[in-house]
């Protein structure tokens, strides 16, 4: 491959990869967005077809994605292809996880079922790559030719970087997915419910109320719409708390409610909506009004609570810093495309934009984990491992970390055998030694100790830094708060990620922490 060509497939890639990224960042739908990809290879690849199947774990099964230019009978009759060692370069490749070069189907021994189809369609040779996910497969890449071909390392190098590209879309839309699945279960809690709730403009302006509360006020959801709280109630009360009010229905009756609203908090920590639960108490109050009483704002309580978390939580989700990451690369991409920028101003723009992509795939992953510790559906793999052998790993990896911040490692680990997923291990060890290197102060040390019990094994990370204080020590488990610190600390996934993975292998993780003194985390992990 000539210099010439090398620099027009590398603009080809990053004015892919650019459009790529707009269209996920704007929601476009994952076909549209890997069609984009699948394209952007036939146009390198002049002669050739693509496509891109999706794999379905539960049935085994690929399923369409993307076929630009293959004939559609043909890509309709490969949609369910079921996965092996001998289904065409597709289901082997998605079953061995390996890229299958099928130079001829008509003599690979791969394609004696699809033979007739590949035929069919004038398809001589087909070459397909694994597309990999966090931890598995979730589809494949296919080239195909109309002759018998062999792929040039140009060709193999292209087709690795897009199917990167692709792998980004696709795990973005399982993260989304998941997200829209968190979505749908809030709006079901909130029609369904048999409380009255309305959410709120901060001001207290109605925007949107559930079934039980429009039967309770005796109006409409358009005549409700625009209304303040205090505006419906004769309140007795401030409306940041629980309150006990009455309300006169249109039929003339007079109802005794409790009110609760509760703010939900936008990335600013300013509340953007209010959530109020409307409890009618007319008849209890009529029979037991003081006892009574008390024991129903204690339940409305509770289900302002629980609905606000559900939606704290969703927005939380929802605001989970994707739009950082994607508008570098975007800024990035537009940079490059639109000056003629020298080498080294080049490389550094590219790497900023694989740190930024490298950042999305990892806070996929954690938050995908997070969700897998929650479901009781993390993959273990429990082995024999040599606790020394993993702590030197770890610190090796972090030792570039450790020398921009000016930190020390002492390693006091003795030799123990533990059992336990090793990479979920390593993954614990790098969050919680990273954090101890972080939070740490210049010249500071971060010691690493091990010892045996005779049903468990503790590690301690101990650090010399700031400590925390102790409001804060009771919010360091949840997602998404990073306790004040800036973006560059991270995305507050790590302790809560820890945590969860500690657990999930039957131990505990514990912190203690003295301010001006330092922070340490003990992991406790049966033998």
């Amino acid at each position: 491959m000539t210099t010439s060509e090398a620099v027009s497939d590398t603009e080809a890639l990053l004015r892919a990869q650019s459009d790529v990224l707009e269209r996920i960042a704007g929601g476009a739908p994952l076909t549209a967005v890997l069609t984009e990809v699948a394209s952007t290879l036939e146009r390198l690849m002049p002669g050739c077809h693509c496509s891109i199947l999706l794999l379905d774990v539960g049935s085994a099964t690929l399923r369409h994605g993307a076929a630009p230019s293959l004939p559609p009978a043909y890509s309709s009759s490969i949609d369910g292809l079921p996965i092996g060692r001998d289904a065409g370069s597709c289901g082997a490749a998605a079953y061995l996880g390996v890229p299958v070069v099928a130079e001829d189907v008509t003599t690979d021994p791969r394609w004696v079922r699809y033979r007739h189809l590949a035929g069919a369609h004038s398809l001589r040779s087909c070459w397909s790559t694994p597309i990999r996910g966090r931890d598995n497969v979730v589809g494949t890449f296919a080239v195909y030719h109309e002759q018998p071909h062999q792929p040039t390392p140009r060709e193999q190098d292209l087709v690795d970087r897009l199917t990167h590209l692709a792998s980004v879309a696709i795990d973005h839309d399982i993260l989304f997915g998941a997200l829209a699945d968190s979505e749908e279960r809030f709006r079901r809690a909130f029609d369904d419910n048999a409380i009255g709730m309305a959410i709120t403009e901060p001001d207290g302006a109605v925007t949107r109320t559930n079934q039980a509360l429009r039967q309770l006020l005796g109006r409409s959801e358009h005549e409700l719409t625009g209304v303040r709280l205090t505006e419906l109630f004769t309140t007795a009360g401030p409306p940041e708390a629980p309150y006990e009010a009455m309300l006169r229905h249109p039929d003339g009756r007079t109802l005794d409610v409790v009110v609760s609203v509760s703010p939900v908090a936008g990335p600013d920590g300013r509340p953007v909506r209010l959530i109020a639960n409307v409890l009618d108490v007319t008849q209890r109050r009529a029979a037991e009004r003081e006892r009574r009483g008390r024991h129903e704002a204690d339940v409305a309580r509770q289900a302002a609570e629980q609905a606000s978390r559900a939606k704290t939580d969703f927005v939380a989700a929802l605001g989970h810093e994707l739009r950082t990451p994607l508008q570098a690369i975007t800024g990035f991409t537009e940079l490059l495309g639109s000056l003629d920028l020298p080498p080294e101003r080049r490389r550094a723009a590219l790497e900023h934009i694989n740190g930024a992509a490298g950042h999305i795939l990892a806070m996929v992953d954690d938050v995908l984990d997070i969700a897998r510790i929650e479901a009781r559906a993390l993959p273990l793999l429990p082995a024999d491992i040599d606790l020394p052998t993993v702590v030197a790993e770890v610190l090796n990896l972090l030792e570039p970390l450790a020398d921009a911040e000016g930190v020390g490692f002492r390693d006091e680990s003795e030799p123990i055998m533990v059992r336990c997923d090793e990479r979920r291990l390593k993954q614990i060890l790098l969050n919680l030694t990273g954090n101890a290197v972080r939070y740490n102060r210049p010249d500071g040390i971060v010691t690493i100790t091990t010892r045996a019990g005779t049903d468990a094994v503790t590690i301690t990370i101990a650090d010399t830094g700031r400590g925390i204080t102790p409001e804060n020590l009771g919010r360091l488990f949840t997602p998404f708060d990073r306790l004040g610190a800036d973006s560059g600390q991270g995305i507050g996934l790590g302790l809560p990620l820890a945590k969860g993975l500690v657990e999930a292998m039957g131990g505990r993780l514990a912190v203690t922490s003295t301010l001006d003194e330092g922070t340490t985390v003990e992991v406790t992990l049966p033998r």
